[in-house]
């Protein structure tokens, strides 16, 4: 093996490598062993070596690379070398890492296990800023990094190149558009450039990419990373996943369409108004639980949306505020729950109690006995509490206060007629704004179907 790889070219790297692999294990170690301790650092950090072709940026000028990939593809380690190359190209540049949330540009872009400074070569190392979110290379290259759910953040900076994180599951469109615009600034003779790493979702965003000339669209499967994935995890994820039509989306990377028989499609989503990025001031906000009852692996999520409702009666326009929806302890949810409505200063809990009885009370009530909380046991099918929900969606008269990429998923892939009980967000969902909506108190005549019992508050 030569010492140096750096003066090879990337196909001859590729061939080297193939050589390497193609020997037996002692002769491997025996080559390994003949190098010296920096041969082998560098070895280990060239990316050009290791990398499978759908790993490296296409070979021309292209503004957006989109590479669509499903778990365990190996989407975060592409984009954290090619910001990497990017700031080690292109000395004094300035680049953004932008994350569905904040703290995902620390505990995964930066610092999680394919994150820059993990994998970064130690003469190459950059310095961290968390305070700030500063990312400095030796070299004077910058990183800014934003959580996209704050698109005002991004209004103003500009960037020669950006990492743009699991795009499909950023809450607000505005928060592409606005990187975009400062996504401006040329170096010598390249154009700024952003590779955009996500699961595939059919949102509207991801359709416009697919159709512009100057977007490479790169698709990958969990299964070309096979050999660098835990068993346990590769064998979790089949049996929970493999021949379902979610398994196409997260294992395969397949742009689901609508599923026949569901209650909501996609179209409901896309209209122009149906997402804000704020609610007018809302008459009356509920959080809405639907709680799971065993805590264990393959236990449900417990639901919990923040939901509210503009105006009375007829003319009255819902709002989904939150979704706050987790696989959590009962201790864990009715912290969840109570803060929740001390922040959206809501009006009231309520949470279906089928299964938790007056658990879910007492678990909320234990925490802070100042929350009104009222239940509610529901004792018909939930195809029939779902579809008058269907329906003001339907007429347009609920919105949603950005993206909620797993609740609208589940919305728009859930089928009555496929026997499966219906998610756990949806639940939640329709408990809500049955009650913002369709009960008495809304001012329309309520739909018969559920019991409702109320535990109100001691200062009450």
């Amino acid at each position: 093996m030569k010492s140096n790889t750096a003066s090879m070219t990337t196909e001859q790297k590729r061939s080297l490598m193939r050589s390497v692999a193609s020997l037996g294990e002692p002769k491997r170690l025996q080559l390994l062993q003949s190098l010296t301790p920096k041969q082998r650092i560098d070895l280990k950090h060239d990316w050009e070596c290791w990398a499978r072709d759908k790993q490296l940026p296409p070979a021309w000028a292209w503004r957006v690379w989109l590479l669509l990939a499903g778990r365990g593809f190996g989407k975060s380690r592409t984009g954290a070398e090619w910001a990497i190359m990017k700031a080690r190209t292109m000395p004094g540049s300035i680049g953004a890492l932008i994350a569905p949330v904040s703290p995902d540009v620390d505990k995964v872009m930066v610092d999680g296990p394919a994150g820059i400074r993990t994998i970064s070569h130690p003469n190459f190392m950059p310095e961290w800023l968390s305070s700030n979110k500063i990312l400095t290379w030796p070299n004077g290259s910058t990183a800014l990094g934003f959580g996209a759910e704050r698109p005002s953040r991004l209004r103003g900076p500009q960037f020669h190149w950006t990492w743009s994180d699991e795009i499909a599951q950023w809450r607000y469109e505005e928060s592409w558009h606005n990187m975009q615009f400062g996504l401006r600034l040329p170096w010598e003779d390249m154009q700024p450039q952003c590779c955009a790493t996500t699961t595939p979702r059919p949102i509207p965003l991801l359709r416009d990419l697919l159709k512009r000339q100057s977007t490479a669209v790169v698709k990958g499967t969990t299964y070309e990373n096979r050999a660098n994935l835990a068993d346990e995890f590769f064998t979790e994820l089949l049996s929970t996943y493999e021949g379902t039509r979610r398994g196409d989306q997260e294992l395969r990377a397949i742009m689901l369409d609508d599923t026949p028989g569901a209650l909501w499609n996609r179209a409901l989503f896309d209209w122009s108004g149906f997402r804000v990025l704020e609610p007018p001031s809302l008459r009356k906000i509920v959080i809405a639980v639907d709680p799971a009852t065993t805590t264990k692996k393959k236990s449900n999520e417990t639901g919990i949306m923040v939901q509210g409702v503009f105006g009375h009666g007829k003319d009255s326009t819902g709002y989904v505020l939150e979704d706050l929806t987790g696989k959590y302890t009962p201790s864990e949810w009715g912290e969840i729950v109570v803060k929740a409505y001390r922040t959206y200063a809501a009006n009231k809990v309520i949470a279906e109690v089928n299964q938790g009885g007056d658990m879910v009370v007492s678990n909320i009530k234990s925490l802070d006995p100042g929350v009104y909380v009222e239940s509610v046991h529901a004792w018909r099918g939930k195809q029939a509490s779902h579809e008058p929900i269907a329906g003001l969606y339907e007429k347009h008269r609920i919105r949603h206060v950005g993206q909620f990429a797993e609740l609208e998923d589940q919305m728009a892939t859930w089928s009555p007629e496929s026997g499966e009980e219906s998610p756990d967000r949806v639940d939640a969902l329709s408990l809500g704004f049955e009650d913002l909506m369709l009960g008495a108190a809304a001012g329309v005549t309520p739909l018969v179907g559920r019991l409702v019992h109320q535990r109100r508050s001691s200062r009450e």
